[in-house]
């Protein structure tokens, strides 16, 4: 059972959404069981729900039920934030009713998703956390929320997650007599955006943050995705079939794997291939491909100039192919390319791809932006001088969120803080060869990076290699090393080439 106050017992710490910290203040009176949280009091928060939930009870509103039939009993927090009047921010926080391990692991959402992330929390809880998620500010997966409501846009873009970590902070403190000795961030795609955002804005909201396949770029993924489907709209011709891509990928494959010195199936390093879709013109057949399609596929990998900062927004890389659509990225990236530019940038849901031109609409959309959404800043030197961890991943073959942002955003924080063994003890990047987006892939895509992040937090052990395995029909086929960017995993010249031993951590 939870620890609970007795009725007398006062907890001193508050929720202060002026200095956006924990400090000495009006009292908080802490319930004595989970039922009676939904009598506490803190700044623009309203609890919803307060109940226990039994072991095996939670039955989810949507979707398959299969991964909360086991979890622990729990006390499930239901809360309301308000801090602007424009603001309708859903969260939820879920704590054990036994055997808290006495951390807290927020967890982040996907696109313009708007609602609570139930899985990833009940993933979190069954491994002993409290655990909290937000709906962003807004319901549904589109960005029509934002027109008329720029607020809606900021609690979107940051202010959510920050304002969901200090009220779960402080219901945790109250149920449990005592808050959280660590507090982790766990997010991929647009969770791995808001995990950049809360170490680049909020520093001292987490002691550790995993940041997987972040959308840090977001408005220049909305460009690239809308860039790559204006062409492809307009042009038929110029589209690849299903098997056209495989062909791309297969080649790709042929020409670059044994650049590593291994031929597996999986491009080690894909910024080192300079494979030339050339190799495959004709006049057109399955087997091949015409001037338009081989024009198709340099433009899927080709990066473009924001011509105003002179920054490159990057495409995709060799061996993503598998992951194309007929239009170019995939659907969930154009999707929210659209919306960033029809409800975020011209504020008009009747924009379409084809008043898209992208030297003038990539500079107005970082304009619009500021700061807002993307999480571009380099400086996480706060973060990292008060001894927070960033472990950031991305897979090489992401055909969704492009893994340039990632090794682009790594080199661009090591030149402002002074070199790459400035950063080395609190930030460490492993792209992920072979992996699709969060995931799925030829590539070496499980890995425990929770575990790995807590060793780092709380007993100083660095991540120098992060094992990762690869799996068919549910049993491994292959380990691999998962090494911090710039080092990839160089074959020993001996033993299996599926056994992760056979690998060193190294330059080539």
């Amino acid at each position: 059972m939870s620890t609970s106050f007795s009725s007398g017992t006062v907890a001193t710490l508050v929720l202060c959404c002026a200095a956006s910290t924990f400090i000495p203040g009006r009292p908080l009176r802490a319930a004595a069981t989970c039922d009676a949280l939904s009598g506490i009091t803190l700044p623009h928060v309203r609890i919803t729900r307060a109940e226990v939930v039994a072991a095996g009870a939670y039955s989810p509103e949507t979707g398959p039920a299969d991964v909360f039939r086991t979890l622990p009993a729990f006390c499930r927090v239901a809360a309301t934030l308000t801090p602007t009047s424009d603001s309708d921010i859903r969260v939820e926080v879920w704590m054990p009713a036994s055997g808290w391990n006495r951390k807290l692991q927020a967890v982040g959402n996907g696109g313009f998703t708007g609602a609570i992330a139930y899985r990833p929390m009940a993933t979190a809880l069954a491994g002993g956390y409290a655990t909290a998620s937000t709906d962003t500010g807004h319901v549904g997966g589109s960005a029509s929320f934002a027109l008329g409501h720029p607020e809606k846009v900021t609690d979107f873009g940051w202010r959510a997650v920050h304002e969901m970590t200090l009220a779960s902070k402080a219901i945790i403190a109250a149920y449990y007599d005592r808050g959280p000795r660590f507090s982790y961030w766990n997010g991929c795609s647009a969770g791995g955006r808001q995990g950049l955002k809360a170490a680049q804005r909020f520093p001292s909201d987490f002691d550790g943050i995993i940041a997987g396949a972040p959308g840090l770029d977001w408005t220049g993924r909305a460009a690239q995705a809308v860039r790559v489907a204006k062409v492809l709209e307009a042009n038929e011709s110029a589209r690849l079939s299903a098997s056209q891509m495989q062909l791309v990928h297969r080649a790709v494959i042929q020409a670059c794997d044994p650049a590593d010195g291994v031929r597996d199936g999986v491009i080690d390093d894909p910024a080192r291939c300079t494979f030339d879709p050339a190799v495959l013109l004709c006049q057109g057949s399955e087997t091949c491909l015409t001037p338009a399609q081989i024009e198709t596929v340099r433009l899927m990998y080709s990066a473009a100039l924001n011509p105003r900062t002179r920054r490159a927004i990057t495409g995709l890389a060799h061996g993503s192919e598998l992951g194309w659509t007929s239009l170019g990225w995939t659907a969930s990236a154009r999707a929210t390319g659209l919306d960033q530019f029809r409800f975020i940038v011209f504020k008009d849901p009747s924009w379409h791809v084809q008043r898209f031109n992208f030297d003038a609409d990539i500079v107005r959309a970082e304009d619009e932006d500021a700061d807002t959404i993307n999480a571009l800043n380099p400086d996480l030197k706060p973060f990292l001088d008060r001894g927070g961890k960033l472990i950031q991943y991305h897979g090489w073959s992401d055909p969704q969120i492009s893994p340039g942002n990632s090794t682009q955003y790594y080199l661009r924080v090591a030149e402002a803080l002074g070199g790459a063994s400035r950063i080395h003890s609190g930030y460490r990047l492993f792209m992920v060869p072979g992996m699709a987006h969060c995931g799925g892939g030829e590539g070496p895509n499980a890995f425990n990076m929770p575990g790995e992040l807590e060793a780092w937090v709380e007993r100083g052990t660095p991540p120098d290699r992060i094992l990762a395995s690869h799996s068919t029909g549910g049993v491994v086929d292959r380990r691999r090393p998962l090494c911090p960017y710039p080092q990839v995993a160089i074959y020993r010249g001996s033993g299996s080439t599926d056994d992760a031993a056979s690998f060193a951590c190294g330059t080539r």
